[in-house]
C-alpha cells in the first residue's frame, strides 16, 4: 500500500481486485485484529475468512460465527445466491444478535451485502463486545473497567508494569508478557526482559500466546510501537482472548478473595480479644492493688494523720476511680461488640481467660465498692472516735490541773503537829479547821471520781498516750489515798486534845463553815464555766445554752449566800470593836477569806460573758453546719430524681419501637451529652460533701440523698447510657449485616416488648416461649430447649433483646463456612490436600499470606514436598474451638 497524508492522519490507498480502498492506520488494525479473532472461532468449524467485508456478505459465515461463539443453532440459512437471499441470511445473523438484548444502531443488512467496511467492522466489535468482553466482571464492575481491573491485579507484582488503559499501557509489551508469566511462569522468562526492547517483548507475547495458548496473532507489533496510542477495541480484543484463555485461573481469585475476607475477619476479631484480655487484665490488677489499701483499717494515733487518710479516700473517689468506671463500661461494651462480630460471621463466642470474663470483672468490681464503703465508714467513725478522745484527753488533763492545784501543800500541813503547842482556842480553831478541810476533802471526792471515769473511758476508747494518762491518774489516785488516811490520823490526834479546850469562837467556825461550801460551788461554777464542750447539732448547743441560762437564774441567789457569809464577817468585826477584842490576822478556822471569795466571785461574773460569747460562737457554727446541710440537701433532691428520670428516659427510648434505630442513637447521644453536660452539678455537690466533711457533718436530716447515694447512681447512670447506646449499635450492626428493614426490626421490638412482662428488658423462659408460639413457632420440649442453649449459653434464665434479635435472624442469614473455606484452599492448592508456602504467597495479599504461614501446621503425608501445609485443619479451626 501507498501511504498518504492528510488533514486527518496518515492513511492507506490499497488496490484489491482493481478497487481502490482508502483506510485511516486505525481501521486497517481493527480489521486485521477483528479477521484473526473471527478466524480463532471459525476454524473450530473448519473454515475461516480472508477479507471481513468480503467474507460476510452472503451471511453464511457470519451466521456460523455466531452459531460457534454462542453454542446456540441458528434458523436455517437461505441457499440462494441473489442479493435478497443475501439479505435474508444477514438480517437472521442481525436478529438473533438483537434477541441476546443488544441493540444495532445504524448497522443494516443492506450495509453488510454491500461491503460497508465501516458497518461490517462495528457489526464485529459489537459481537465481540457482547459475546467476549460483556460477561467479564471484577467486583461488579463494567466490562471494560472489569476487563482493566483483572489486568491490573494480574501484572500489578511486576516492575516496569503500570495498566492504567487500553492503549499506550501495552506499547512496551511487559503487560502481555507479565499477564502470560502469571499464569504460566514456564513459558516466559520474565526477569530477562527489558524495557527497552518493545518490539521484542511484544512479539514475544504474540509468538508464545499462538503457540501454546491456542490465541492467534492479532495485532502487529510494529504498528504498536509506532503509533502515538494504539486503538483501544484492538487492543481490548486480543487482551480478553487472554481473559478467557485463563478463565480457570479466575476460580483460584473468586478462592483467594474469599480467603482474605475470612482472613480479615479472624484478624479484627483477635485484636478485639487481645484489646479485651489486656485492658481487663489491668482493671483486674487496679482492683487487686486497690482492695488491701481499703481493707487496712489500722488507725493512725491522731486526727491529723486521720484527716490525710479520708483526704487520700476523697482523692480516689474524684480522681482515681472514674477512669476505672469509664474502663469498666468500655470493656463490657468491647466484650458486647466482640460477641456481635462473632455471632454475625458465624464464629464460636469469645471466652476469655480464667477469670477475665464480665462476670468476674463484676463481681471483682462489686467486692471493691463493698470494701469501698466499708472504708469511708470506718474512716469517719474512727475521725469521730479521735475527736472524742482528745476531747476527754483534754478535760482529763484540765480536771488534773485543778486538783493537783488544790492539792498542792496539803500533805505537809496534814501531817503538822501545831495543836501540841497551841492554846484552848487555837486548838479548837485546828479542830474546827480541819473538820473544814474534811468537808472540802470529801467536795473534792467528786472530781476524783470524774477523773478515774475519764482515764478509763480513754483506756476503754484504746487512746494513744493512755500510757501517761493512768500514770498520771494513779498518781491523783494514790495521793487521793494518802489525803484521806492523814486526814483520819490527825482527826484523831485533835479529838484526842479536843476534851481540853472547850471555847471556840462560833462565829468564826460559823464562817468557815459556810464560806467553804460556797467556795467549793464558786470553784465547781468555774470550772462548769470553762468546761470544754462538743455538739453537732443547733438543738445540743441550745440545750446547753439553757443549762447556761438555768445557772445564770442561780447567780443572785448564791450572791445572798456572798453577801450573808460577808455578814458573818461584819458580825466578828463588830463583836470585836464592840467586846474591845483583838483578833488575829486570819480566821483560825479557814484560809478563806472576805477577800478571797470577793475576788473567785469576781472571776465567776467574768466567766459568764466568757461562756455567752462561747456559746454564741458555737450557735454560729452549728448554723453554718446546718446552711451547709440545706445547700447539700437542696441540690442532692435535685440531681437524685434527675438521675432516676434520665434512667428511665434511657429506659424508655430503648423499648420504644416508634422510630427507627438511628433515631433511637440520636436520642441516646443527645441524652449521653446532656448528661455529660450535668457532671459539673456532681462536682459541685462533691465540694458541698466535702464542706460537711471538714465540718464534721455525719448526718442530714433534710435529704435522703447521701453522697454515696449519689455518687453510686451517676456511675450506674453512665454506665447504663454507654450499654444502652452500644446495644442499639450492635442492633443497627446485626441488622445491617443481617437484612433486616426497620418495619421487621420493629415488629420484633415490638413482640419483645409485649412478653418482657416485667419491664426490665430481659424475657423469662415461659416468656420467652409464649413469644416463640405467638409468632407461629410450633415448638416441643426437645426444640425449645435447644433454642434456649442459642439465646442462653451461660444458663441466666433470661432473654435479652439481642440474643432474641439474633436468634430471629440467625436461621436465615447467608455465612461463610469452613467448607467454604476448605474450598476456596483447595482451588488456590490445584486440588492438593495440601497448600505450599510459594503458593500462599502467589496468591494471597502479603499480609493475608503470612498469616497462614503462621498459623497452618505442617502436612502430614508422604505425598507433600517439604514445607507442606494443612489448610484443612486451619480452616476448621477458623470456626471451632481453638487458639487461632
Amino acid at each position: 500500500p501507498k501511504i498518504y497524508h492528510s488533514e486527518g492522519g496518515i492513511f492507506f490507498r490499497i488496490t484489491i481486485k482493481n478497487v481502490t480502498w482508502i483506510f485511516y492506520r486505525s481501521q486497517i488494525w481493527i480489521g486485521l485484529t477483528f479477521t484473526a479473532w473471527c478466524n480463532s472461532h471459525l476454524r473450530k468449524a473448519g473454515t475461516q475468512i480472508e477479507n471481513i467485508e468480503e467474507d460476510f456478505r452472503n451471511g453464511l459465515k457470519l451466521m456460523l460465527l455466531l452459531e460457534v461463539i454462542s453454542g446456540e443453532r441458528l434458523p436455517r440459512p437461505d441457499k440462494g445466491k441473489m442479493r435478497f437471499h443475501k439479505i435474508a441470511n444477514v438480517n437472521k445473523a442481525l436478529d438473533f444478535i438483537c434477541s441476546k438484548g443488544v441493540k444495532l444502531v445504524s448497522i443494516g443488512a443492506e450495509e453488510i451485502v454491500d461491503g460497508n467496511v465501516k458497518m461490517t467492522l462495528g457489526m464485529i466489535w459489537t459481537i465481540i463486545l457482547r459475546f467476549a468482553i460483556q460477561d467479564i466482571s471484577v467486583e461488579e464492575t463494567s466490562a471494560k473497567e472489569g476487563l482493566l481491573l483483572w489486568c491490573q491485579r494480574k501484572t500489578a507484582p511486576y516492575r516496569n508494569v503500570n495498566v492504567q488503559n487500553f492503549h499506550i499501557s501495552w506499547k512496551d509489551g511487559l503487560a502481555l508478557c507479565a499477564l502470560i508469566h502469571r499464569h504460566r511462569p514456564d513459558l516466559i522468562d520474565y526477569s530477562k526482559l527489558r524495557k527497552d526492547d518493545p518490539i521484542g517483548n511484544l512479539n514475544t507475547a504474540f509468538e508464545v500466546a499462538e503457540k501454546f495458548l491456542d490465541i492467534p496473532k492479532m495485532l502487529d507489533a510494529e504498528d504498536i510501537v509506532n503509533t502515538p496510542k494504539p486503538d483501544e477495541k484492538a487492543i481490548m480484543t486480543y487482551v480478553s482472548c487472554f481473559y478467557h484463555a485463563f478463565a480457570g485461573a479466575e476460580q483460584a481469585e473468586t478462592a483467594a478473595n474469599r480467603i482474605c475476607k475470612v482472613l480479615a475477619v479472624n484478624q479484627e476479631n483477635e485484636k478485639l480479644m487481645e484489646e479485651y484480655e489486656k485492658l481487663a487484665s489491668e482493671l483486674l490488677e487496679w482492683i487487686r492493688r486497690t482492695i488491701p489499701w481499703l481493707e487496712n483499717r489500722v488507725a493512725e494515733q491522731t486526727m491529723q494523720a486521720m484527716q490525710q487518710k479520708l483526704e487520700d479516700f476523697r482523692d480516689y473517689r474524684r480522681v482515681h476511680k472514674p477512669p476505672k468506671v469509664q474502663e469498666k463500661c468500655q470493656l463490657e461494651i468491647n466484650f458486647n461488640t466482640l460477641q456481635t462480630k462473632l455471632r454475625l460471621s458465624n464464629r464460636p463466642a469469645f471466652m476469655p481467660s480464667e477469670g477475665k470474663m464480665v462476670s468476674d470483672i463484676a463481681n471483682a468490681w462489686k467486692g471493691l465498692e463493698q470494701v469501698e464503703k466499708g472504708y469511708e465508714e470506718w474512716l469517719l467513725t474512727e475521725i469521730h472516735r479521735l475527736e472524742r478522745l482528745e476531747h476527754l484527753a483534754e478535760k482529763f488533763r484540765q480536771k488534773c490541773s485543778l486538783h493537783e492545784s488544790w492539792t498542792s501543800g496539803k500533805e505537809e500541813l496534814l501531817v503538822q503537829k501545831d495543836y501540841e503547842s497551841a492554846s484552848l482556842m487555837e486548838v479548837r480553831a485546828l479542830m474546827r479547821k480541819h473538820e473544814a478541810f474534811e468537808s472540802d476533802l470529801a467536795a473534792h471526792q467528786d472530781r476524783v471520781e470524774q477523773i478515774a471515769a475519764i482515764a478509763q473511758e480513754l483506756n476503754e476508747l484504746d487512746f494513744h498516750d493512755s500510757g501517761t494518762i493512768n500514770s498520771r491518774c494513779q498518781g491523783i489516785c494514790d495521793q487521793w489515798d494518802n489525803l484521806g488516811t492523814l486526814t483520819q490520823k490527825r482527826r484523831d490526834s485533835l479529838e484526842r486534845v479536843e476534851k481540853l479546850w472547850e471555847t471556840i469562837d462560833q462565829l468564826f467556825l460559823e464562817f468557815a463553815k459556810r464560806a467553804a461550801p460556797f467556795n467549793n460551788w464558786m470553784d465547781g461554777a468555774m470550772e462548769d464555766l470553762q468546761d470544754m464542750f462538743i455538739v453537732h447539732s443547733i438543738e445540743e448547743i441550745q440545750s446547753l445554752i439553757t443549762a447556761h441560762d438555768q445557772f445564770k437564774a442561780t447567780l443572785p441567789e448564791a450572791d445572798k449566800e456572798r453577801m450573808a457569809t460577808l455578814g458573818i464577817h461584819n458580825e466578828i468585826l463588830k463583836i470585836a470593836q464592840t467586846y474591845g477584842i483583838k483578833l488575829v490576822a486570819e480566821n483560825p478556822y479557814t484560809v478563806l477569806s472576805i477577800q478571797h471569795i470577793n475576788n473567785k466571785w469576781e472571776s465567776v461574773k467574768q466567766l459568764v460573758p466568757m461562756r455567752d460569747q462561747m456559746l454564741q460562737e458555737e450557735v454560729a457554727r452549728q448554723q453554718s453546719n446546718e446552711r451547709l446541710r440545706r445547700q447539700f440537701a437542696a441540690q442532692s433532691n435535685i440531681i437524685g430524681p434527675w438521675i432516676q428520670t434520665k434512667m428511665e428516659e434511657i429506659s424508655h427510648v430503648s423499648i420504644d419501637i416508634a422510630g427507627s434505630l438511628e433515631e433511637q442513637m440520636s436520642s441516646l447521644k443527645q441524652c449521653e451529652q446532656n448528661i455529660v453536660n450535668y457532671k459539673s452539678n456532681i462536682d459541685k455537690l462533691e465540694g458541698d460533701h466535702q464542706l460537711s466533711q471538714e465540718g464534721l457533718i455525719f448526718d442530714n436530716k433534710h435529704t435522703n440523698y447521701t453522697m454515696e447515694h449519689i455518687r453510686v447512681g451517676w456511675e450506674q447512670l453512665l454506665t447504663t447510657i454507654a450499654r444502652t447506646i452500644n446495644e442499639v449499635e450492635n442492633q443497627i450492626l446485626t441488622r445491617d449485616a443481617k437484612g433486616i428493614s426497620q418495619e421487621q426490626l420493629n415488629e420484633f421490638r415490638a413482640s419483645f416488648n409485649h412478653f418482657d412482662r416485667k419491664r426490665n428488658g430481659m424475657m423469662d423462659p415461659d416468656d420467652f416461649r409464649a413469644c416463640l408460639i405467638s409468632m407461629g413457632y410450633d415448638l416441643g420440649e426437645v426444640e425449645f430447649a435447644r433454642i434456649m442453649t442459642l439465646v442462653d449459653p451461660n444458663n441466666t434464665s433470661v432473654v435479652t433483646f439481642q440474643a432474641f434479635i439474633d436468634f430471629m435472624t440467625r436461621e436465615t442469614a447467608e455465612t461463610d463456612t469452613a467448607e467454604q473455606v476448605i474450598a476456596s484452599f483447595k482451588i488456590l492448592a490445584s486440588d492438593k490436600t495440601y497448600i505450599t508456602v510459594d503458593e500462599l504467597r502467589r496468591e494471597l495479599p502479603p499480609e493475608q499470606a503470612e498469616y497462614c504461614i503462621s498459623r497452618m501446621t505442617k502436612y502430614i503425608g508422604n505425598d507433600a514436598p517439604p514445607g507442606a501445609l494443612d489448610y484443612i485443619s486451619f480452616s476448621s479451626a477458623l470456626y471451632g474451638e481453638s487458639d487461632l
